[in-house]
């Protein structure tokens, strides 16, 4: 969530007044509201803007206040279109009825709701068996509000089980340092930010994928290393990390010095596809099978098919979970643990969690997954077949090939293969246009394709790799659950439409399709700069993980 500043209203309706745009309306003050027929007979239809920045002294009528929210929410982006997000959604009705009738059930108050406490104990459980908890092991887990918190506990207690075994052997325990690629969701590097661990951000390249290379891992741990966060899914371009190649070199490595590192896998979206496809994780282990992976997040939000709120985090067992992090609470009459970063939270996602799994099952879970692939592997043959575009991401090439090879040999396969036959990965396709296209069309930028294809309510978002791959560009879709093969097919077509759009527009006319200037409004709320103005932003791009993309 983006920090907001405080809003000085004086000064923002001064600069209301005096902007351009501001020009044609007129404010006429009136002491209060009155009732009214409709919402659009209120004075709040023509004559006064309802209150933005201080508390009105008077309140106003309910009809009318939802209606003028809910037109100005309906300047926000189609949900199912944002093809941005992995955060889902759509859920079925009963799901929704579900956490509709549960949206007052707080989870801190465990010994009011034991039902909804006995359905968070059972999630864990059945989140633990996916992830091949080990026999003579006790796992132990929690919901959370996301991966990022789950990250943070994941992070806290490697430091806090480094700490203590420094502390046992009389070492100095003041340089901690954690390993991570710069293609990490920002989450990981603010936990090192957050809770004072060196962040060695690792290069990615087009040779590992862009991903973590193990290489590079290999170079930069020592004694001091609290752990390495590998990601089973790269928010950029779905890659998973080589978990078990990372695992095999640290075993190496503690063979040779005696040093234990140990894995967290961040497996925020991975972790509601791996265990459930016939591709698995490419035929790697990546989970509790290795006995170096301590800790594993995901977000239910995701592919979990919750709507936005909650994530999850599992200890393969409980001794991995210092003791002294542990809260024993006793409030409204009884006595629960806690490890989170936050108190109060709603409940109503960890029933719906619950529902989906129950409701599903694993083949209901397997086939929207393998649906999800299917529908990616589509999206990305077409584009390739054009010679228009290159996808960086590779979960439609077969399992092995990595290497784009001409829009001649694209082959859609057939009706009876399965993800098992291709690499790998999240649904996701991250693509660019061709070497041969930007030759050709040398005006178009591929910004453009974003803008107009907003135009159509798609939101496709065009961002560069991560620092040391920034001088290329992609364009990103997360292929989610509701993306079904009638909406893929509209999608094709009009990327297809607005690219010749592009081809037959000459250099002076896409200057119009650039971002527009930021609005009044959002100059004064936020410090954040737009996209034209990066080149202006406080940090630079190539300084640790510079883009969340999630």
């Amino acid at each position: 969530m983006a920090l907001a500043r405080h809003v000085d209203p004086d000064t923002l309706i001064q600069a209301l007044h005096d902007h351009p745009s501001k020009a044609h309306k007129h404010h006429f003050q009136t002491k209060s509201a009155t009732s009214t027929v409709t919402p659009y007979s209120s004075r709040y239809a023509s004559q006064q803007e309802i209150s933005k920045f201080v508390i009105p002294q008077q309140g106003a009528p309910a009809d009318a206040v939802h209606q003028m929210l809910k037109d100005e929410l309906d300047l926000d982006g189609r949900p199912n279109l944002n093809l941005a997000s992995f955060v889902g959604t759509y859920m079925e009705r009963e799901a929704e009825a579900l956490m509709v009738e549960n949206l007052s059930k707080n989870m801190s108050d465990a010994d009011e709701y034991p039902a909804m406490m006995a359905m968070h104990a059972r999630c864990v459980s059945i989140i633990s068996h996916l992830w091949g908890v080990q026999k003579g092991e006790t796992a132990v887990g929690s919901a959370t509000t996301g991966s990022s918190e789950a990250i943070h506990l994941g992070g806290l207690a490697m430091k806090r089980r480094w700490q203590e075994k420094r502390d046992k052997e009389g070492k100095d325990k003041s340089k901690p340092n954690i390993i991570m690629g710069s293609n990490a969701q920002v989450a990981l590097e603010k936990f090192a930010r957050y809770f004072e661990v060196e962040a060695r951000i690792l290069d990615v390249s087009e040779k590992s994928l862009y991903r973590l290379d193990p290489e590079l891992v290999k170079e930069n741990i020592d004694e001091n290393t609290i752990g390495v966060f590998v990601i089973l899914g790269s928010t950029y371009t779905g890659h998973y990390e080589p978990v078990e190649e990372i695992s095999e070199l640290l075993d190496e490595y503690e063979k040779k010095t005696g040093i234990d590192i140990p894995i967290h896998v961040d497996a925020a979206s991975g972790g509601f596809i791996a265990p459930f496809t016939h591709a698995k994780a490419g035929g790697h282990k990546w989970n509790f099978q290795l006995p170096r992976v301590k800790s594993i997040n995901t977000s239910g939000h995701k592919f979990g098919l919750v709507y936005a709120g909650v994530g999850w985090i599992i200890w393969r067992d409980e001794s991995y979970l210092p003791k002294h992090l542990i809260f024993e609470l006793h409030y409204l009459g009884g006595t629960e643990e806690s490890y989170t970063l936050n108190f109060s939270r709603p409940g109503a996602q960890i029933i719906a969690q619950y529902y989906n799994l129950i409701h599903l099952g694993f083949e209901g879970y397997r086939n929207i997954m393998e649906n999800c692939l299917a529908n990616a592997r589509l999206l990305s043959k077409a584009l390739e077949k054009t010679g228009w575009y290159v996808c960086v991401s590779d979960i439609h090439r077969k399992k092995g090939d990595h290497i784009y090879t001409g829009a001649g040999d694209v082959d859609y396969g057939t009706e009876t293969e399965t993800s098992a036959d291709y690499n790998a990965g999240l649904p996701v396709v991250a693509f660019r246009l061709s070497d041969d296209f930007k030759q050709d069309y040398s005006h178009v930028k591929q910004e453009s394709i974003s803008t107009l294809l907003r135009a159509k309510q798609y939101i496709i978002p065009n961002y560069p790799l991560p620092p040391s791959c920034q001088s290329t560009e992609i364009l990103r879709v997360v292929v989610r659950e509701s993306m079904s093969l009638d909406l893929l097919d509209h999608l094709i077509t009009d990327i297809i439409a607005v690219t010749e759009q592009l081809m037959t527009t000459d250099a002076v006319d896409l200057a119009a399709l650039q971002p527009g200037a930021t609005s009044v409004e959002k100059a004064h709320q936020s410090r954040g700069v737009d996209g034209q103005h990066k080149h202006l932003a406080r940090r630079p791009m190539g300084e640790g993980v510079h883009r969340s993309v999630c």
